[in-house]
């Protein structure tokens, strides 16, 4: 029996493509090779895309831009070609932004989704947690079909305390509200999926981002709110899940992940 082809999968809230690009995005990725890169808040729109970013070579480049110019997306760049490519879940008010990115490679199924951000106030609450239902239903009927399923992105929530440097300061402000930590408990419970660092590393000190105030991140006074997941039935897949805090150019850093195909 041949043995499984390791893929090297990363996720990464780059903070705008266009901007990461100045600041060594292009040295990094030309060195770390990713067989599947998924980036979230692109900021570009499907048509400004291919002028703006040059596709690299040996890659096929997916886009899902926002209606709304300069505002969120999705990209997934992948060496091997998907079956096919699903754009959004099927709800206008959450695919009019470009927040979900779905790659058909057969067996499996990867999900690229930048979660939306509640907001001071939590004026986008409701708007969060349907989105949190949405991506939810979407992933178990992927699942429902026979598909593993891996599903990365920019969630905008720390699920527990040990995921953020300051929880107690923090109880009510957006990302780490009852309600969405909830959400991600049922997810990482009832829905059936797995957090993927959680299988490798405990503890805190974990982050994914830091705000730009000078200093934060240097001290690492960070939340950890970027994560792979896959469904329980293909844990035995994943190899290895790590975090690439050493990578700058955003204030979210990559995280990756080793998937087995």
């Amino acid at each position: 029996m041949a043995r499984p082809k390791v893929l090297r999968c990363v996720s990464w809230n780059v903070n705008g493509i266009r901007a990461v690009q100045t600041k060594g995005f292009w040295d990094w990725f030309h060195r770390f090779k990713p067989d599947v890169m998924a980036m979230q808040e692109t900021r570009i729109t499907d048509q400004d895309a291919p002028a703006a970013v040059p596709a690299p070579r040996g890659y096929r480049c997916y886009w899902h831009g926002a209606r709304k110019p300069g505002y969120s997306g999705v990209a997934t760049w992948t060496r091997a070609e998907p079956s096919s490519v699903l754009r959004g879940v099927g709800v206008e008010a959450i695919d009019s932004e470009g927040r979900v990115l779905s790659l058909d490679f057969g067996d499996w199924v990867h999900v690229n989704a930048y979660f939306p951000n509640s907001r001071r106030e939590h004026a986008r609450l409701g708007y969060k947690l349907a989105f949190c239902r949405a991506i939810a239903r979407h992933c178990n009927r992927l699942r429902r079909a026979g598909k593993a399923v891996v599903v990365c992105g920019d969630f905008n929530i720390a699920h527990q305390a040990v995921d953020l440097a300051n929880p107690r300061q923090n109880e009510d402000n957006a990302g780490f509200l009852p309600q969405e930590r909830a959400w991600m408990s049922r997810f990482l419970g009832r829905e059936g999926f797995v957090d993927c660092f959680r299988m490798f590393t405990a503890g805190g000190g974990h982050y994914t981002w830091w705000s730009y105030r000078p200093g934060v991140r240097r001290r690492n006074i960070g939340w950890r709110i970027d994560y792979h997941c896959v469904n329980k039935e293909a844990s035995g897949r994943v190899k290895a899940a790590r975090h690439l805090p050493e990578v700058g150019g955003s204030d979210h850093c990559p995280v990756e992940l080793e998937w087995k195909t």
